[in-house]
Parts: structure tokens; C-alpha cells; sequence
């Protein structure tokens, strides 16, 4: 796999390939671990530097409460994904339970997905992508429903989505009064060239440039330069051969 060989491939952390590959998860040793890793970041760089972490909806509701219970002495700025977010009655063990901001959403699709979990106040970042939320203005309306409760914006932003998705989550930013981050990985030279950019990134900062409407310009004749090659996301088993959440 070229993603195993170190070189780049933009939809991290996919991996080419004819079949995914096999990664192995213990729930009990991810719990025991992750806060000596916290706790060792901290001592290290101080206690400004902003932290967030991905549970990558692996936990029990128990599981998440406890992991979120945990890591409170660490300030982290949020814990994602803690649990499968369709059981949006399981944040409310988490809440009970934890101080730690959390982070819900990227696989999330409509404002119904939400209103339960924004009405009872049971996250504080939404993490959903422009591009597979319906778009600017579905998006919108979900941050604007979550405003009313002092929820704020953490539009997904991995490098599956295209510079178009980035740029569209820019501009959605922009426009809002509940921003509160946004994630952003950067794609590689072939896409750059696909997607013609007139944002920029500089010091932790999106610049959405001077170009009209969301500033991306598709070049299909590049685009026809690279042809489809496989590549899957991994998949986990745990030590009894079970699949579990990757």
C-alpha cells in the first residue's frame, strides 16, 4: 500500500489497495492509555495549547463516559465521536458523567439527525460536513437551530472532501455567529491542480481569496489525467476475531 510506504495519498487514511486492511482494537488498553498520553502532551507543551481527540465512535455510552471523565484534567478542547451517534439517547449517560466537550456529527446527513442531541444539549461542536449535509444552506440551518442553544461549528474537513466542500465550509463560517473551529487537512499537489483554489492557509488561519461565488474552479481535462484506483478505509477486529467500529 502506498499509504504503508509513506507516500502521500489525499484521502487519509484510506489505503490502495485490492482488499482494506486489518487493524486489531482493545477497548480496555485504548482507556487506560490515552490519558497517560494527555497527560504527557500536557507536561510537555503547557496548558494553552488547544487538544482534541477522536474516539472514532469505538465506545459504549458507559465506555465514553468514563474516557470523557478521564481526560477532564487535561482541558481538551474536544472528544469526538465517542459513541455511534445514532443512539443520540446515549450522550445523555455521557453528560451525566463528563464535563468534557463533545464533538458530534460527521456522519450525520439532516437537521432531524440533530435535534434531539441539539435540544437537549447533549453535544457542543456540530461536525458535519457541508457536502454531505445538503449543502450550504440545510447546513445552516442546523448551526443556526444549534446557536440557540450556545452550540458552535466544527465542519468536518478531512481530505476526502474536495477543495469545494473546504471552500463551501470557508464561506459557511463566514456567515455564522456560532463558529467555533474549523478542520482543515491539506490536499495534495495532484488535487491543487484539479481544484483551482483561490483560498489559502497560513498560521492556522483560511483565507477565502478575492475569485466570485465559492472560489474553486474545476479543470476536467486534468482531472482525466488520473484515473479511478482503488483504496479502502481499514476495518477492526478485536482479540476474539469479532468486527468492531472502525
Amino acid at each position: 500500500y502506498e499509504a504503508m510506504a509513506g507516500v502521500r495519498y489525499d484521502h487519509e487514511p484510506a489505503q490502495r489497495g485490492a482488499l482494506p486492511a486489518e487493524e486489531d482494537w482493545d477497548t480496555r488498553s485504548y482507556l487506560r492509555h490515552v490519558p497517560t498520553v494527555f497527560e504527557a502532551v500536557r507536561n510537555e507543551f503547557g496548558p494553552e495549547l488547544p487538544l482534541l481527540h477522536d474516539a472514532h465512535h469505538r465506545l459504549t455510552p458507559i465506555q465514553a463516559a468514563q474516557l470523557g471523565k478521564s481526560l477532564e484534567p487535561f482541558d481538551l478542547f474536544w472528544l469526538e465521536d465517542v459513541t455511534p451517534a445514532e443512539n443520540q439517547e446515549a450522550l445523555r449517560l455521557v453528560r451525566q458523567h463528563t464535563t468534557t466537550p463533545l464533538a458530534i456529527g460527521e456522519i450525520f446527513n439532516t437537521v432531524w439527525d440533530y435535534q434531539q442531541i441539539i435540544r437537549e444539549q447533549l453535544i457542543d461542536y456540530v461536525r458535519s460536513a457541508v457536502t454531505h449535509t445538503g449543502g450550504i444552506s440545510h447546513l445552516k440551518k442546523v448551526l443556526d437551530y444549534a446557536a440557540q442553544y450556545q452550540i458552535k461549528s466544527g465542519m468536518h474537513g478531512p481530505t476526502d472532501i474536495s477543495p469545494v466542500g473546504m471552500a463551501a465550509a470557508m464561506h459557511l463560517g463566514l456567515a455564522i455567529h456560532n463558529f467555533g473551529i474549523q478542520e482543515y487537512m491539506q490536499h495534495g499537489a495532484k488535487t491543487d491542480q484539479v481544484f483551482q483554489q483561490s483560498f489559502t492557509w497560513t498560521d492556522g488561519h483560511l483565507h477565502p481569496g478575492h475569485q466570485p461565488g465559492l472560489g474553486v474552479d474545476l479543470d476536467t481535462d486534468e482531472a482525466g489525467k488520473y484515473p479511478y484506483v482503488q483504496a479502502y478505509l481499514p476495518f477492526n477486529r478485536l482479540h476474539d476475531g469479532t468486527i468492531h467500529d472502525w
